[in-house]
């Protein structure tokens, strides 16, 4: 069998702000960074997001690679793997002239792959972004193209959801759950194959049902009641489910997703008031992604100003669950004392960057905004104690370069299923309203 013809990637800033280590992941084949991508990568260099963080890695990775070698000549990437080059373009190509007027950074990108092409008919180059729509210009001109793969769900349909539903069980196996010691072991229950550990299941026969929750370590299963967490009562079998997971001190980290006004943050939030003497400080924070993609610096204000907008869904969050106490009671009045002391820290993302994760309760609202790479960093910075919370709707992304497949938490979700410290919930219904899960379902 003839050997396979090595190819040469031309990697576009996004897939390197998405992840900075991805040109180690193009197997043998050679990979060209454009000097136009080390341009825009200066711009992004300075600041606190995950995205600067990205950007500076790079560098800072280029910078030990090269040494005192020249990039033009191509390094080693290591055992197994190509050279990296960054290449500079010919201002003009013919091709990409006749097709665009504007000299923007993705027609230089465009130009330098076709100028490769000429270059070296011995290889098949490759745009690799994951802007969808440099790819489609690039197929325009007969330029392949590709997204970045890494981290991508192949079948989203097929995502872990956390719970599954047996019809027809019979009433004697319903009852063991009501009997002592309140569980039953895995095998005496007619499962499809062997439970996930923290997975959820819903048994039934007609109008007698049963919730219940995966042990790992005792291979039972055990009845799962409705609980009220400071004020805050699941309305449905799946915030039932999810309340289960974030009050168990064992698991050490829940994914829950859905659309919006199934109550994840709000959950969330709740089981980490309730277990406020567990934790040394609660975090609830977001990642500020500025809708239609523009920057903050349009917003007026200064800094604080600009950030309310996003951070606004979270104090509603908490003023819901602030308004189920009276104006007097002490539940009510701790709530403001937690956030005036810092026991309690709302805030963006970015702002938790330096900051020691031990023993704390820390929520990520809107992961689906995040990279794997991203959720990886924040993961890792897990001290002993803590307890991480990652919420989102993966069909809800606001940021151009992450689909349903890409996001971190969808990746998070499918790589993290089976571990003994994880649980996973997908919610179902939405419980903010009839009118709010009809515009959901419809709109």
């Amino acid at each position: 069998m003839p050997a396979c013809k090595k190819k040469l990637f031309v990697v576009d800033t996004n897939v390197i702000l998405y992840d900075h280590q991805s040109i180690y992941n193009f197997e043998e084949h050679d990979v060209v960074v454009p000097i136009v991508v080390l341009e825009e990568l200066d711009r992004f260099k300075k600041g606190s997001d995950l995205i600067n963080f990205e950007a500076r890695e790079f560098i800072r990775q280029l910078d030990k690679l090269s040494g005192d070698r020249l990039l033009k000549k191509g390094i080693p990437l290591g055992d197994g793997r190509g050279r990296l080059f960054v290449e500079v373009a010919d201002p003009r190509s013919e091709l990409v002239d006749k097709a665009f007027s504007e000299p923007k950074p993705d027609h230089r990108i465009l130009a330098l792959a076709d100028q490769l092409r000429e270059k070296r008919k011995d290889r098949e180059v490759i745009i690799i972004s994951k802007d969808i729509n440099l790819r489609m210009k690039a197929k325009s001109l007969g330029i392949p193209a590709e997204d970045y793969e890494k981290g991508k769900i192949r079948n989203i349909d097929e995502l872990y959801t956390g719970r599954e539903l047996y019809e027809d069980v019979e009433k004697s196996v319903l009852s063991r759950f009501y009997e002592e010691p309140f569980a039953v072991p895995a095998s005496d229950l007619p499962l499809d194959g062997d439970p996930v550990p923290h997975q959820y299941f819903i048994f039934r026969n007609r109008s007698a049902s049963v919730l219940a929750h995966f042990d790992p370590e005792k291979r039972m299963l055990g009845r799962v009641d409705k609980q009220t967490a400071f004020g805050i009562q699941p309305r449905n079998a799946e915030q039932t489910f999810a309340l289960d997971a974030l009050m168990r001190q064992e698991v050490r980290l829940v994914t829950l997703t859905g659309k919006a006004g199934t109550g994840k943050t709000l959950l969330a939030l709740a089981a980490a008031l309730q277990q406020r003497n567990r934790y040394r400080q609660i975090y609830l924070a977001r990642p500020v992604v500025p809708l239609g993609n523009r920057d903050m610096g349009y917003l007026p204000g200064d800094v604080n100003e600009k950030l309310d907008p996003y951070m606004q869904p979270l104090y509603d969050n908490l003023g819901v669950i602030r308004h189920k106490f009276p104006v007097e009671s002490a539940d009510h009045k701790i709530i403001g004392k937690m956030v005036e002391t810092e026991k309690l820290v709302i805030t963006p993302l970015a702002y938790i960057r330096g900051r020691s994760l031990e023993k704390i309760f820390f929520i990520v609202d809107e992961a689906q905004n995040l990279t794997p790479h991203e959720v990886k960093t924040i993961i890792t910075r897990a001290g002993e104690g803590a307890k991480l919370v990652f919420t989102g709707d993966i069909y809800q992304i606001d940021t151009p370069y992450l689909d349903s497949q890409s996001n971190g938490l969808t990746y998070l979700v499918d790589r993290m299923r089976g571990q003994d410290i994880f649980a996973h919930v997908n919610l179902i219904k939405g419980e903010r309203s009839e009118l709010a899960e009809l515009a959901s379902n419809l709109l």
